[in-house]
C-alpha cells in the first residue's frame, strides 16, 4: 500500500474538469449514510448510494484511480472469491488478517481522484464487507484523504453504540423498540462500589476520552505506508504518556494511589468485567482477579514478551538501536524518543521490527485473550483488542505505565537540561493569575438509535442513554511577563499533582514525569511589560464537544435540500476532549503545581503559529499532514532529569500552586 496525498491531489485536479465535485454538505449527507445503520442493509430512500451498491463496478473505472485501479481490482477479487470476513462477525484491527481486508479497502479509497469514485466506491463495498472493517477503513480514509479532509466523522458511540455501552442498555433498547415507545436509559459503569476501581471509571469509561484514544491511531496509524509522518515516535510515546500521567491524577483525587506497572511474570492484580456485547460474537470475555498471564496461542508465549523487552532495554543501555543491516542508530539524543516510540509500538517505522518485535501490539493481544488464551471455548477478542474499548480496563493503565518506565528509563539516560539551556533571557515572568478552577458531574446524552437493528416496515423510535461524566467550569489565566525587546514567544503550561496519596509533598525530580500538559501556543511580546491572557478553551491540546450525529444527519440534510452551506465548523476528531482538561479536583481544593515555562519564537515550525492554530490540537495531535508545531522535545522541560532543582529557577519560569475544587452538588 503506497499512496502519497501529492499524488492524489495532482489527480484530482486533473480528472475535476470530468467528474463534478460535490459541495461539502452533499459529501457530509452521504458520509453520513454510509455509517448510519450499519449492520442494515443501505436504506432504498439512500437513492444515489443504493443505486451504487447494486450496479457501480469499480474495477471498470480505472482511470479515477490514482494506482489504475489495482487496488480495486484487488478488492473485487478478493470479495468474489470468498476470501473476506463475512457479515455479521466482530472485527479487530489487531487480527492480522482481518485488518489487511480492512486495509485494502482504505487503499481504494484513498487512490479514488474525485468525489463520485470515493462514494460509489464506499457503497458498493459496505454492503459486501464486514461491518466493521468497512467502519475501520472509511474513517481512516476520511480522515486522510484530500477529496474529504474537510468532513466531521460521526461520533464513534453513536455510530457503533455496541462497543461503548453496557449489554443491559442494548437490551432495553431493543424493548424500546419492538414496543416502540422511546426511552432514555440511565448507563452505569462497568464495576460495583466494592471495586476500588470504580471511582475512576468516569474517566476509563468516558466516551469522549474512548473516541480521542481511538482517532489518535486513525491518525498515526502503525501500519501507515503514506507520506512520513513527523516524529510520529514520539507523539506514540507521549500522547499514551498524558493518559498514563493524567490517569494518575485522576487517582490521587480519588484517594488511589498512582497505577503499578505490569511484570509478564506477575499475575495481573486487577480483573475486568466489561459488561458488554458485542453486536455479533457474543459477550466481551471477562477477566478474573490475580490471573497468571498465560501464552497466547498464535499470538506470544510470555517468554517471547520477556526477551523482546530485554532487547528494547539492551538497545536503552548501549545508547543505539541495531537496523536489520546491522548499522546502528544513536538514540542518545532529543530524536531517540521518536526511534524508541516506532520500536515499542512497532510500526512500520521500526529500525528493526524482526528483533525488537512489537511490544505494544503484541501485549495489547495477549492482554485481550487472557480469558481464553487457547482459543478453547471460541471465545471473541477481549476489550484491549480494540483502541475504542481499551482504556475501560484498568490493565490498559497498567500496560502503558510498564511501557512508560521504559521511555523513562531511555530519558533519564539523557543529560539534564543545563541553566544555560533552559534560560531565554529576554523575558522574565512576574506573575501569574488563575480563575478558579472547578470541576463537577454532568449528564451527557448520546444517541443509541444505531444500536438496533432497521427494516423499512418499523418506524425507529428515539431512543438515548445518559451517563455522568466530568467537565469543568471555563477558567482563564493571565500570565505577566517583562520583555527586553519584541519577540514571538513560546509558551508551555503544566499542571502536575503536588502530593502523593500519603500527602506527602513531591520532589520536583519525583513528579516531573506526572506533568500533564495544558497548553502549548505561540504568542508576540512588546518591549516592557505584557499582560497575556489565556482562556481554557483556547488549549491546543484539547477539542470541543462532538457534534452529536442526529445533529449531523439534519444539519447535511437541510443544507442540501436548501443548497445552501453546511453549517457547522470543520473540527478533528483527535484530541483531549475540552472538559477533561482539568483532572477532578475534591471538596477541599485539590493542590497542582501550575508551571508556565517560556522559550523563544524559535521553537516554532511553522511562522504563522501566533495567529493559526492549525486544528487545535496539536498538543497530543500534531498537526495533520505537516511537521509537529514545537522544535522542543515533547514534555520539555520536564522530558529528563531535574537533579537539582535550582537548574529550572531561570526568570522565563514561573511556579505557583493553583487549587482544583470538585463541585459535588453541580446539576
Amino acid at each position: 500500500m503506497r499512496w502519497t496525498t501529492a499524488a492524489v491531489a495532482l489527480l484530482v485536479v486533473v480528472v475535476a474538469g470530468a467528474e463534478a465535485s460535490r459541495s461539502r454538505a452533499e459529501k457530509q449527507l452521504g458520509l453520513n449514510r454510509l455509517v448510519n445503520k450499519i449492520t442494515s442493509p443501505l436504506s432504498s430512500s439512500y437513492a444515489e448510494l443504493k443505486e451504487a451498491a447494486t450496479n457501480y463496478d469499480p474495477a471498470a473505472h480505472d482511470d479515477h484511480f490514482s494506482d489504475g485501479g489495482a487496488a480495486a481490482h484487488h478488492l473485487v477479487e478478493e470479495i468474489q472469491d470468498h476470501h473476506v470476513l463475512e457479515q455479521h462477525h466482530w472485527f479487530s484491527l489487531f487480527n492480522t488478517r482481518q485488518r489487511e481486508e480492512a486495509l485494502m479497502l482504505v487503499d481504494v479509497l484513498l487512490h479514488a481522484t474525485d468525489d463520485d469514485t470515493f462514494f460509489k466506491c464506499a457503497a458498493y463495498f459496505r454492503e459486501r464487507m464486514n461491518e466493521g472493517e468497512f467502519i475501520y477503513a472509511i474513517y481512516v480514509a476520511v480522515t486522510h484523504s484530500d477529496l474529504t479532509s474537510d468532513l466531521i466523522l460521526p461520533p464513534l458511540y453513536e455510530v457503533t453504540p455496541h462497543m461503548f455501552t453496557n449489554s443491559e442498555i442494548i437490551n432495553k433498547a431493543y424493548t424500546a423498540k419492538m414496543t416502540q415507545t422511546p426511552g432514555d436509559f440511565n448507563m452505569e459503569f462497568s464495576s460495583s462500589k466494592k471495586n476500588p476501581e470504580t471511582r475512576v471509571a468516569y474517566f476509563g469509561e468516558d466516551v469522549g476520552m474512548n473516541s480521542h484514544h481511538v482517532h489518535w491511531h486513525m491518525d498515526f496509524p502503525f501500519w501507515w505506508h503514506g507520506e512520513h509522518i513527523d516524529r510520529k515516535g514520539e507523539l506514540f510515546f507521549w500522547a499514551h504518556h498524558q493518559l498514563t500521567a493524567r490517569f494518575d491524577a485522576e487517582r490521587l483525587s480519588n484517594w488511589l494511589s498512582p497505577v503499578d506497572e505490569l511484570h509478564w511474570d506477575h499475575p495481573i492484580k486487577d480483573g475486568f468485567a466489561p459488561h458488554t456485547s458485542y453486536k455479533f460474537g457474543g459477550e466481551f470475555p471477562t477477566r478474573p482477579d490475580n490471573k497468571a498471564f498465560d501464552d497466547v496461542d498464535g499470538v506470544a508465549r510470555m517468554s517471547d514478551m520477556i526477551i523482546t523487552e530485554s532487547r528494547i532495554r539492551d538497545a536503552i543501555a548501549h545508547g543505539y538501536v541495531e537496523k536489520e543491516d546491522g548499522t546502528h542508530v544513536n538514540i542518545d539524543n532529543e530524536h531517540g524518543i521518536d526511534v524508541l516510540g516506532d520500536l515499542i509500538e512497532s510500526s512500520v517505522y521500526s529500525p528493526n521490527a524482526a528483533y525488537y518485535g512489537a511490544l505494544h501490539n503484541q501485549a495489547h493481544r495477549v492482554l485481550g485473550a487472557q480469558a481464553d488464551p487457547h482459543g478453547k471455548f471460541n471465545m471473541s477478542p477481549g476489550v484491549m483488542e480494540h483502541f475504542e474499548t481499551a482504556t475501560r480496563d484498568p490493565a490498559f493503565f497498567r500496560l502503558h505505565k510498564y511501557m512508560d518506565n521504559i521511555f523513562k528509563e531511555h530519558k533519564d539516560k539523557l543529560t539534564p537540561y543545563t541553566k544555560e539551556e533552559l534560560l531565554h533571557d529576554n523575558i522574565h515572568i512576574t506573575g501569574v493569575d488563575v480563575t478558579e478552577l472547578k470541576t463537577f458531574f454532568e449528564d451527557f446524552e448520546c444517541d443509541l438509535g444505531n444500536a438496533l437493528d432497521t427494516t423499512e416496515t418499523v418506524p425507529d423510535v428515539k431512543v438515548t442513554g445518559h451517563v455522568a461524566r466530568l467537565n469543568h467550569e471555563p477558567y482563564a489565566y493571565n500570565i505577566y511577563a517583562h520583555a527586553d525587546h519584541d519577540e514571538t514567544i513560546t509558551v508551555r503550561v503544566y499542571l502536575t499533582p503536588k502530593y502523593d496519596e500519603n500527602q506527602i509533598p513531591y520532589e520536583m525530580d519525583d513528579n516531573r514525569w506526572g506533568t500533564i500538559l495544558v497548553d502549548l501556543f505561540w504568542v508576540n511580546v512588546h518591549a516592557g511589560d505584557n499582560n497575556i491572557e489565556r482562556h481554557s478553551y483556547d488549549s491546543t491540546v484539547v477539542i470541543p464537544d462532538r457534534v452529536s450525529f442526529p445533529t449531523l444527519i439534519q444539519k447535511a440534510e437541510e443544507a442540501v435540500a436548501s443548497g445552501s452551506e453546511l453549517d457547522l465548523p470543520a473540527s478533528r476528531a483527535c484530541g483531549h476532549p475540552e472538559r477533561l482538561l482539568l483532572p477532578k479536583g475534591n471538596d477541599y481544593g485539590m493542590d497542582f503545581w501550575l508551571d508556565v515555562f517560556i522559550s523563544g519564537g524559535e521553537d516554532a515550525v511553522h511562522d504563522d503559529l501566533t495567529e493559526n492554530d492549525h486544528g487545535g490540537t496539536h498538543g497530543y495531535c500534531g498537526i495533520h499532514g505537516q511537521k509537529y508545531p514545537d522544535k522542543k522535545p515533547m514534555g520539555y522541560p520536564f522530558d529528563r532529569r531535574i537533579p537539582d532543582h535550582r537548574v529550572v529557577k531561570v526568570p522565563n519560569h514561573f511556579g505557583r500552586v493553583v487549587q482544583v475544587f470538585h463541585d459535588a452538588h453541580h446539576h
